[in-house]
């Protein structure tokens, strides 16, 4: 089995049975601000994309490149369909000019021509993705690979029922805006990123000595910020509050952890997998590792340099001066609200949206503050109330978002990071949810989701405290990670905290943990499991 790197989390299998291309992204997304690290443009993509297979793993468009897809991937690969709760990424495919689609079943393995077997895990939650992300399990002549990519499944035992995996992909470094774009001080946005990181790496070994495969392959990301606006965000600043460390990091940390089984891979590398592990490493122009990531700011620098021309056409798009934002969000968003219950409920008050423009010949900055009610089911202009969520952003990207019919301006605008952010209290996860679903069909999927959530009914032991076994938030088995501190709980999967005494969720509102000493529990229930304490 033959991988060769394409960049971020994009990779080409080849093996005697056939080829699949996996998530190829080239061009910049979310508002031109996230672009692919290392460049990947340079690669020979008529025949990297000339392929049997095409696996997406979910519609994050630096996973997704339309452009990219219609261009260069061969529409007589057969493509292989998470079993997503929406039709969207396979009518999107079609859009492009796919029509071959073999239609996974989650969790099912499939036996291809040739002896190639493919198993796809799809995560459905509302949270996971845009609506879904999923990981792609290979095994050909008893070879076996786990591309994770950036899902995050509560368990990989599935993957490891299976046999022994010789190749694991998986995600460690940032994905979101947190904590870089909130109003704070920098002091505490270094502090609350330096938690991020930790966190996001001790994920990353979680997952790692839970398949325990012979080698282990950092992907899907970092992305890197080529915009002046953005700059600050690369990690070339020696700030351990960044949260998108680089492969060159991660060997770093993996090594401090014990880790000798990495393998990284830039855009054009070669490995072979073989059963025991990747062996044969080649790097495009005989170029090491070390030699690659010594200057990483002047490649960076080099790299923005070709892509001015990019950005700037790109931000010139954005700009839809006809378009009534407020008339245009109360069309798309107030049916949306007065559907529903569950996502508006758990929002609970009014958020509001501060867009910045410009106007006269001077272009002083002009705000229009728009708030969406949700208690009151109605768009409508600020008036001067308390809110508890507060976004600033440039007035043309919410234009372009109407323009469109962006139906997500999660992974869009916020991805992006064009915008800053404040809250009064804790981390809504409900806020996020609605605003990743702007269409009927999202909106009646996540509405029914947290509809059907059960109460977990499973008590187990962690250290001194009797718990419910599964995380309130995504359902994560808290034997495996949870983690306590003196009397706060942190679910390792999600970094969610919670205090034990009480069972209040320290991280966001609306997800209480059911929790007491262990010495008040019976003793059938207190020899269930055990916790490791952060310091053991």
């Amino acid at each position: 089995m033959r991988i060769t790197g394409t960049g971020h989390a994009s990779m080409r299998i080849d093996t005697p049975a056939g080829s699949i291309l996996c998530d190829p992204w080239v061009n910049p997304a979310y508002f031109a601000s996230w672009f692919p690290f290392p460049d990947n443009s340079g690669l020979d993509w008529e025949s990297l994309g000339d392929t049997d297979y095409l696996y997406v793993s979910h519609l994050h468009r630096d996973h997704f490149d339309a452009k990219h897809l219609r261009r260069f991937v061969s529409k007589k690969a057969t493509v292989l369909l998470p079993e997503f709760p929406t039709s969207e990424l396979e009518d999107e495919l079609r859009e492009l000019g796919f029509t071959s689609f073999l239609r996974t079943k989650t969790e099912q393995v499939v036996e291809l021509d040739g002896g190639l077997k493919v198993m796809i895990q799809a995560l459905t939650s509302p949270t996971d993705g845009p609506i879904g992300d999923s990981s792609l399990w290979v095994e050909y002549d008893g070879i076996r690979l786990l591309n994770q990519n950036d899902a995050r499944p509560t368990d990989l035992g599935l993957f490891a029922s299976l046999g022994h995996v010789h190749a694991h992909m998986l995600q460690f470094s940032g994905a979101i805006w947190y904590p870089m774009v909130y109003e704070l001080p920098e002091s505490a946005k270094r502090a609350f990123g330096k938690q991020k990181r930790d966190r996001q790496f001790d994920r990353t070994w979680r997952y790692i000595d839970d398949l325990k495969a012979s080698s282990v392959f950092p992907i899907a990301g970092p992305p890197c910020f080529l915009d002046d606006e953005l700059w600050q965000f690369n990690d070339i600043f020696g700030d351990e509050g960044n949260i998108f460390p680089d492969q060159g990091r991660f060997l770093e940390e993996y090594a401090k952890v014990g880790g000798t089984n990495a393998v990284v891979l830039l855009p054009g590398s070669v490995t072979e997998v073989t059963a025991e592990g990747a062996t044969g490493v080649t790097h495009p122009d005989g170029v090491t590792l070390e030699e690659f990531f010594a200057d990483k700011e002047r490649y960076l620098r080099e790299y923005r340099d070709r892509q001015r021309v990019v950005i700037a056409a790109e931000k010139e798009s954005w700009r839809h001066p006809e378009i009534d934002i407020l008339k245009e969000m109360k069309r798309r968003i107030e049916p949306l609200l007065e559907e529903s219950v569950y996502l508006a409920k758990g929002v609970g008050g009014p958020v509001r949206f501060d867009l910045v423009g410009s106007s006269g010949d001077a272009g002083e900055e002009t705000v229009e503050s728009i708030v969406v009610d949700f208690p009151g089911k109605e768009v409508r202009r600020y008036a001067d109330e308390k809110v508890r969520y507060r976004f600033r952003t440039e007035r043309a990207l919410v234009e372009h978002l109407l323009h469109t019919g962006e139906v997500d301006w999660v992974n869009s605008l916020f991805l992006s990071c064009r915008f800053s952010a404040a809250r009064i209290g804790q981390y809504n996860e409900f806020v996020y949810a609605f605003f990743k679903c702007l269409s009927e069909e999202r909106l009646q999927y996540a509405e029914g989701w947290y509809a059907e959530q059960k109460p977990d009914a499973e008590d187990v032991k962690l250290g001194d405290w009797i718990v419910q076994r599964r995380c309130p938030h995504l359902k994560a088995d808290l034997t495996r990670f949870g983690v306590i501190d003196g009397t706060t709980l942190t679910c390792q999967l999600h970094g969610w905290k919670f205090d034990l005494p009480s069972g209040r969720c320290l991280t966001s509102v609306g997800h209480e943990l059911r929790s007491k000493p262990a010495a008040d529990a019976p003793a059938e229930v207190v020899e269930v499991a055990e916790a490791t304490d952060v310091d053991g």
